[in-house]
């Protein structure tokens, strides 16, 4: 059966040619009829393509509850072991690694930097690895890689081991956060994944609680042959090691083939995301939505928001050096640094649930949490050395503003269409994070301390030029909606696509314009949340 077009109507087809179909007819050279190549749509809409009926909303509560079930625990555990892997550094410092391996000063802070240089040099590669590769298979083999170099720091005798290490470590991760961004975007409608990308984000506090006990509990472990170090870096890395298996079998790479769906579930789960208008995913490159991608101003917007968000996270290596310098000791500085875990914790809980909240006030909720961090900076710089209660006050303070990166994460999903497009504008984003935690750490020379005002300086314009970055993208945002909303509104067409049934007939179904692929620019309907 020949299934030609109506004049009204725009055919896609995804119907696989042979290669004497290709030969016999230019028709098939692109894998398209008229206009749209196969290439060109959302694999989303293989699935739901002719569908006419609307998703109950108590059923698309129970299938969103069901994918919570099987992809957020995965998602909250990984990203609190990447942290908690992440921070090893810092804990270590007092448990005797730069005494064992002869570190300086600043090489010890090179180490903190090489971590993010790894990450940088590989996260193009890897978020195009994520769009051509099943996205759970992917990001469990770095995992598997990152344990094994996690563990080999227990092996390493000088700076130039540990340098190695620390940049495969940093090679891993960058398939973590850019993964978990693609599968949200998947899986969850525009408000959910605010509210998922914040409790995934939470366990940034939980690591730092995590693992402040994993130091104490090594601080009590004495052998001739393996120093605390090493055993922190032995027992995060098989914790790690056993995380990689699990995400092989259980994460899945996107809802039109997870294992805990059923058919019906997946066609459901698809259905769910309509109202995002980005679709599920595309596995081929398309270089126009990469250029867009790349001019498009609010990339940039978030990709300096992202850095210099990221400069005050070197506090969290040198956090244990800052408590022993206040006059603690190693025992109670590992249990004091839980303490700035909870605080994160709380904050981003309380963040994210106040954006889902209120309607368009991301940038508002971000910018408020900066405020505190301030006033903490100002504490630690102003009140006396001696004052060892106001010091820590100021310590605990400077942690308030973590969310206001973990919000613009979870905006930038909502703002960004096209699958391409959206790899690689994470990509971007996520460089961009690189560079501000790779600069942090070179910041905390041996001549600023023990007070360290020049680091501080620098968090404290950080902190007063983020939420300022803030509400320019909103600004910006605005601004464009407000002109599409002045645009007139065009006759709207059909688009279909042929599908070959099992039987062998073709049949010609209707798919929504949201499963087309189409970017944020190209889909004058889109409408960007605030």
């Amino acid at each position: 059966m020949n299934c030609l077009p109506a004049q009204t109507i725009r055919v896609v087809t995804i119907k696989q040619p042979t290669s004497a179909e290709r030969s016999s007819s230019d028709m098939f050279g692109d894998e398209k009829y008229a206009g749209i190549s196969a290439s060109e749509i959302d694999t989303g809409a293989q699935l739901v393509a002719g569908l006419t009926s609307t998703l109950e909303p108590d059923e698309a509560l129970r299938i969103r509850k069901k994918i919570d079930r099987h992809v957020m625990p995965l998602m909250c555990v990984l990203f609190g072991i990447q942290l908690v892997d992440k921070i090893t550094l810092g804990s270590a410092a007092i448990l005797g690694i730069q005494q064992a391996t002869h570190l300086t000063v600043n090489e010890f802070n090179w180490l903190g930097t090489a971590f993010y240089l790894g990450y940088i040099l590989f996260e193009y590669p890897q978020n195009l690895a994520l769009q051509r590769f099943p996205v759970g298979k992917w990001m469990s083999i770095n995992i598997f890689v990152w344990a094994i170099a996690l563990a080999c720091h227990a092996a390493c005798k000088n700076f130039r081991e540990l340098l190695v290490v620390r940049l495969l470590l940093g090679v891993c991760e960058g398939s973590n956060t850019a993964g978990f961004l693609i599968v949200g975007s998947m899986f969850y409608t525009r408000t959910e994944q605010t509210l998922r990308v914040g409790y995934w984000s939470m366990m940034l506090g939980s690591a730092q609680v995590f693992s402040g006990f994993i130091s104490f509990g090594v601080l009590h472990i004495h052998t001739s042959w393996f120093e605390p170090w090493q055993w922190l870096m032995v027992i995060t890395g098989m914790i790690t090691m056993i995380l990689a298996i699990l995400f092989w079998f259980l994460f899945p790479d996107s809802p039109t083939n997870a294992w805990f769906l059923t058919h019906d579930e997946r066609v459901k789960a698809v259905q769910r995301i309509k109202e995002n208008q980005t679709g599920v995913e595309n596995k081929h490159f398309k270089m126009g939505q990469m250029i867009e991608a790349l001019t498009d101003i609010k990339t940039w917007l978030f990709a300096l928001l992202a850095a210099l968000c990221n400069v005050p996270t070197s506090v969290l290596n040198q956090q244990s050096l800052i408590l022993v310098s206040f006059g603690f000791n190693s025992l109670q500085t590992t249990l004091l640094s839980c303490i700035t875990g909870v605080i994160q914790f709380l904050v981003v809980f309380t963040a994210v649930r106040l954006a889902a909240r209120w309607p368009n006030a991301r940038a508002y909720v971000g910018a408020i949490f900066y405020i505190p961090g301030w006033l903490g900076v100002l504490l630690i710089n102003l009140v006396p050395w001696s004052n060892r209660a106001g010091l820590l006050a100021g310590q605990y303070l400077s942690a308030f503003p973590v969310p206001g990166f973990v919000l613009a994460l979870s905006w930038l999903n909502n703002v960004t269409a096209g699958h391409t497009k959206r790899v690689v504008t994470n990509a971007t984003i996520l460089s961009a994070y690189c560079v501000g935690n790779a600069t942090g750490p070179l910041m905390w020379k041996a001549q600023y301390k023990p007070r360290n005002h020049i680091p501080w300086a620098v968090i404290g314009t950080c902190y007063v030029v983020c939420p300022l970055l803030l509400l320019v993208i909103r600004a910006v945002l605005v601004r464009e909606n407000r002109i599409r909303d002045a645009e007139p509104v065009g006759e709207g067409e059909e688009y279909v696509i042929e599908r070959i049934e099992e039987d062998g007939k073709c049949v010609k179904v209707k798919v929504d314009k949201e499963f087309l692929d189409l970017t944020d620019r190209q889909n004058r309907d889109f409408r960007y949340v605030l």
